[in-house]
């Protein structure tokens, strides 16, 4: 091969190092942004002038923008080409960045968090898709890994920068620093990035009112588990009439892309019995994983008393372990039944959230340290033998388009898991506090030693009191967890696991059938 082949080939081919390196720089960028802003909240109401429940649209904003583009992934690629729309959506993610760092109002900011968001919401699937692809069979559950890398760690490692940044500098720092990683990340998407020779760009007009009905329905999905809590749930106007237009819009949205010969988003992927169960798994995961990344701070800031750095590196040993264990677990499936994976990782993840559920307010850093790296670990033999199960009978003319489902089905799992142990924390609380309050009285003899002898004040019982009842609340939620990772491991049973053959280029690798 001549000097010129070569090079012409390099440029046709590019290097699959350089490829991981371009999709994960976005997809990292992506994914830390969905948690890094949750430690700055404070910092940004009050630099801006807005009450909690305004700036918490920050952060909700962001995810109902992500989950309405997820699942238009495969649409959008076909429409505009693969390296057209992902360059896009770095281009749309870094600009809105910039933006979002230079708001002087709260609802500004919102705008900006929104289109951030539709960017970013892109961004996820897209990367699964490429790697996926780029590799072959007997590397893709190692491309799996790299992408769990981002996918898993990120919202660890987000709390953690966000909280020194916020500790140490200012909250439009958090936006800022993903200015330069864009920049890079588009280049290298225009430099490496290839439209693969199978994709057929799609001319047909925009159904317009298929994007009306699942804009409506998975946005007011997101708005429900999102505000829900903060709203009162049903006795909401705005939730009950948001959860009729979710379940009206959804059903029609899926009717019509149903029969539909060219849909918005291709749903007969679920007639792949591993792609469904992955699927059903994955909620399982999502609730996991966001719903205890919320809990866990919470725990840690409004019992233990930990600055947003010191909660950002209580989360670390979690972020640690999930990077140690993933190229492990990639390289086990091919030696290892996927289904035996999936199950060790959830009954592990369980336990180590019970462990966490016996952690009271004398708790310090070195109590919370191994509970989250089990946890962390836990993750790994989760995400890769799931997702390479889960997509491993999709073709590749359909990947774009599952990726994009995959990714939203886990998101919309972890939202769920979120509103569902707010919830249930909220009730735990008032209950633990009710028991509790109703036996302080004047002829407990603890209660009149605290007051008489050691001085202490009603208001001061009373704290405790609810400190108590806090502790307990945050203990049942976490076991509440637990018990539904254990509850979930029968899922696995749906999933067929065979070994592919060796890749000629590296070790074999198994697959779903």
């Amino acid at each position: 091969m001549t000097a010129v082949e070569r090079k012409a080939d390099r440029k046709a081919n590019p290097p699959l190092a350089m490829i991981t390196l371009t999709v994960m720089l976005g997809l990292i960028m992506a994914i830390i942004d969905t948690s890094i802003v949750n430690v700055a909240l404070n910092d940004m109401a009050g630099n801006l002038g807005s009450s909690i429940d305004e700036i918490g649209w920050v952060a909700t904003g962001y995810i109902l923008a992500t989950v309405i583009i997820m699942p238009l992934n495969g649409w959008l690629t076909a429409r505009f080409g693969r390296r057209n729309f992902y360059a896009a959506c770095v281009a749309l993610f870094t600009i809105s960045s910039f933006m979002c760092g230079t708001a002087t109002n709260v609802w500004q900011l919102v705008f900006y968090r929104v289109i951030q968001g539709l960017g970013g919401g892109a961004l996820q699937p897209t990367a699964q898709a490429i790697l996926f692809e780029s590799y072959p069979p007997g590397k893709r559950a190692g491309a799996m890994a790299i992408f769990g890398l981002g996918a898993m760690v990120g919202p660890a490692i987000g709390p953690t920068l966000g909280g020194v940044i916020v500790d140490n500098y200012s909250w439009p720092l958090i936006f800022y620093i993903n200015i330069p990683i864009g920049i890079v990340a588009f280049l290298m998407t225009l430099a490496y990035i290839r439209d693969p020779v199978y994709l057929k760009r799609d001319r047909s007009p925009v159904d317009v009112l298929g994007l009306m009905l699942l804009t409506a329905g998975v946005g007011s999905v997101q708005y429900v588990l999102e505000r829900g809590q903060r709203e009162d749930w049903f006795s909401s106007t705005t939730i009950v009439l948001l959860t009729a237009v979710a379940v009206v819009s959804l059903v029609v949205f899926c009717v019509r892309e149903w029969y539909d010969p060219r849909p918005l988003v291709d749903l007969k992927v679920f007639k792949s019995r591993a792609f469904s169960a992955g699927n059903a798994i994955g909620i399982i995961t999502g609730f996991g994983l966001f719903g205890t990344a919320l809990i866990i701070p919470l725990f840690l800031q409004n019992v233990l008393g930990f600055t947003a750095t010191e909660t950002g590196l209580a989360l670390l040993p979690g972020a640690i372990a999930t990077a140690i264990s993933m190229p492990i677990a990639s390289r086990m499936v091919a030696k290892v039944d996927g289904r035996a994976m999936i199950a060790f990782g959830l009954l592990v993840f369980a336990s180590s959230a019970w462990w966490m559920g016996i952690i009271n307010q004398d708790a310090n850093y070195w109590t919370v340290f191994w509970p989250r790296a089990v946890q962390g670990f836990a993750l790994g033999f989760l995400f890769v033998p799931l997702s390479t199960a889960t997509l491993g009978e999709i073709t590749r003319e359909r990947m774009a388009n599952a990726t994009g489902i995959y990714t939203l089905v886990r998101q919309l799992g972890g939202s769920l898991g979120i509103a569902i142990l707010q919830f249930m924390q909220t009730r735990y609380q008032d209950n633990a506090y009710a028991a509790l309050a109703a036996g302080v009285t004047s002829s407990n003899p603890a209660d009149s030693h605290f007051l008489d002898d050691l001085h202490g004040t009603a208001a001061q019982l009373y704290s405790m009191v609810m400190l108590n009842a806090t502790v307990i609340s945050y203990d049942m939620v976490l076991r509440l967890c637990a018990i539904i990772f254990v509850l979930s491991v029968p899922l696995v049973l749906f999933l067929n696991w065979r070994r592919t053959p060796a890749d000629p280029a590296g070790a074999p690798v198994a697959a779903a059938e």
